[in-house]
């Protein structure tokens, strides 16, 4: 086999061997087995998951081939045309199946009589715009449809990166409506969907993207896209193995629960992973160094991959539907806090609970392993070619990662929903103190060194760094004067607005305050500490006074509130340990206040460095 009839046996092996593992998983499990009462029918029953399966491999073609494109490919080559054509048609088959399976759902869901009079239009209606998972199937469609046209009719770099940011975007509105998971575990179930979606879309279609490219790509270019579709496929495969784990332990209680039809669903996946990995491991390698180009060994390796990944795309699409022993041996929401928060009330807070309270975020574990290794990887390339590199920048760079993964998994994330006080240690943390580290590591500097540039015209790592570091919206955000009132805004919004407690309701608002906070604190630490944004000393007098004063005046009126801020949550709970909630309140705007620390830390940290230069 050669990789010309694999571009159409290629896609037809996926398929086939998806419906093949998703009809026997649905066997196993019982997932499409006739209902007690309110059967839709065996059309809906086979029929929806068939739909989400088709849902799962068009949304990685479209994702996948998007990413290779901004990463491996040059802009303006048949290569680049043709991979975001391809992201083109994968959105289009998302649209059309996501469609399907919003149908489908709303009849598997409610079982009305279908018709073409207007009260099933109007109920059809209700279900998209008024349920939750009718509107994640809505912006799923609608979101394909938009990317369709795009990836179409646009092909900038910037068209491509937008085309990109909204194929991985897509596929987190899905995540959300899978199993929960046990009731303890609800928001890292999620957040391990989300992950593990994401990561297997960029696997699965990069892979289908290798296939489609090849006729446009000679010997030595396809040994260099597939080295690089390497690269980014281990990053995958990390991402998934991981979330794949953290998602199966929220979904059983004990390890008896494997002893199950879930468990066999589960092991049908969990051993088409190992094999992919295996065969990456095993082969990619050592094809890139011999040659890929026209060799059948290579493409024939690549027909069995995709054979591989199409059974666990189907054994995905059966977990999917098969019932998790969490979900349904989970204990019902009784007290205050189990209703609010999906989780039981933790024990009170003690010394020796900021030891050992533990709530895993497994996106800022993995962010903080990634930028932990590839920093000391940087380094270590540095020196290695006889180039030094700064111990306190690196020391500086490794706690900030530590105490971000502290504070996202730590005891403050345990008892950040209960306590007030706690909740703003954390965002006081995340706005001053992590990216006064990360910026001292200035890990910009070192990649630039460290990262070997590309000279055939596509973008990497490197460059793409380069790109939105001289681009107009960031030399905009980083002049001193915009990064004050920044850091302020995102402060304030997520300390004494409404946006408090949907951060606290919804763990995907909750990892988006996390962001908004990192990147406000690291643009503010980088405009006061970089000697390159000083434009005079009264505009730098005048920046750190309203950075240090920020902290101070939200911590004095949350101190000074004679009402509870976010009154229907943390007044909620039903706590009967620890302070009282408006007591406790008023440690939080004290916590608040001590955020000027952190900014002053960074004004004395950038006036030495200023004194320091000749």
């Amino acid at each position: 086999m050669n990789a010309q009839p694999l571009r159409v046996a290629g896609p037809a092996i996926l398929v086939a061997a998806g419906m093949l593992t998703l009809v026997v998983g649905l066997i196993i499990g019982g997932g499409a087995a006739p209902r007690m009462t309110s059967d839709p029918g065996a059309l809906v029953r086979w029929g929806l998951p068939a739909a989400k399966l088709f849902v799962n491999l068009s949304a990685a073609v479209m994702a996948g081939s998007a990413v290779l494109a901004l990463f491996a490919l040059r802009a303006g080559k048949k290569e680049y045309d043709a991979a975001l054509d391809l992201a083109s048609a994968g959105a289009a088959i998302l649209t059309v199946s996501s469609g399907t399976t919003a149908f489908l759902t709303f009849l598997s869901s409610f079982n009305p009589q279908v018709s073409l009079g207007a009260e099933f239009g109007q109920q059809l209606g209700r279900f998209l715009l008024e349920t939750e998972l009718g509107r994640v199937w809505l912006i799923t469609t609608v979101a394909a449809a938009t990317i369709t046209v795009l990836a179409y009719a646009f092909r900038g770099w910037g068209a491509a990166a937008l085309v990109g940011a909204l194929s991985l975007m897509c596929l987190v509105p899905m995540a959300t409506q899978g199993h929960s998971g046990s009731l303890a575990n609800h928001d890292s179930a999620v957040m391990a969907l989300v992950l593990h979606i994401i990561g297997a879309a960029v696997w699965l279609g990069g892979l289908v993207t290798l296939i489609f490219l090849r006729p446009w790509l000679q010997e030595t270019r396809m040994r260099v896209v597939v080295e690089r579709y390497s690269t980014l496929a281990l990053v995958a495969f990390i991402v998934v193995f991981v979330s794949g784990i953290a998602r199966a332990l929220t979904s059983i209680t004990g390890w008896g629960d494997l002893i199950s039809a879930y468990g066999a669903v589960l092991a049908l996946k969990v051993l088409a992973l190992a094999a992919l990995g295996g065969l990456g491991i095993a082969h990619r390698r050592r094809f890139i160094h011999r040659g890929v180009g026209e060799r059948g060994a290579f493409w024939v390796f690549i027909a069995v991959e995709f054979a591989v990944m199409g059974l666990a795309s189907g054994a995905a699409a059966a977990l999917a539907r098969t019932p998790a022993p969490a979900d349904t041996s989970a204990p019902p929401l009784t007290t205050p806090a189990e209703i609010l928060t999906e989780a039981p009330l933790p024990v009170e807070l003690t010394i020796g609970r900021w030891v050992v309270g533990w709530d895993i975020d497994l996106l800022w574990t993995l962010v903080a392993g990634f930028g932990i290794f590839f920093y000391l990887a940087g380094v270590h390339r540095l020196r290695r070619r006889g180039e030094s590199w700064s111990t306190p920048r690196t020391l500086s760079w490794v706690a900030g990662m530590l105490l971000l993964f502290w504070v996202s998994s730590g005891p403050i994330a345990v008892y950040a929903d209960y306590l007030h006080s706690v909740d703003a240690i954390g965002r006081a943390l995340l706005a001053t103190v992590v990216p006064l580290l990360l910026v001292l590591g200035a890990p910009f500097a070192l990649a630039m060194p460290a990262i070997n540039s590309r000279t055939d015209q596509s973008r990497g790592v490197r460059e793409w760094m380069q790109v939105v570091a001289r681009s107009r919206p960031m030399t905009l955000l980083t002049h001193p004067v915009v990064a004050a009132v920044l850091f302020a805004m995102v402060l304030w919004a997520a300390s004494a607005t409404g946006i408090l407690r949907w951060t606290l309701v919804d763990p995907l608002a909750h990892e988006l305050r996390t962001v908004a906070l990192l990147a406000a604190g690291s643009i503010l630490m980088h405009s006061v500490v970089s000697p390159r944004r000083a434009r005079s000393r009264a505009l730098r007098a005048i920046v750190i006074a309203s950075a240090i004063l920020t902290p101070v005046a939200l911590g004095a009126w949350v101190i000074i509130q004679n009402g509870l801020i976010a009154a229907n949550w943390f007044g909620a709970m039903g706590r009967t340990w620890g302070p009282d909630p408006l007591a406790d309140q008023g440690t939080a705007g004290f916590v608040l206040a001590t955020g000027a620390v952190g900014v002053g830390l960074a004004a004395l940290l950038g006036h030495l460095k200023r004194a320091r230069k000749p």
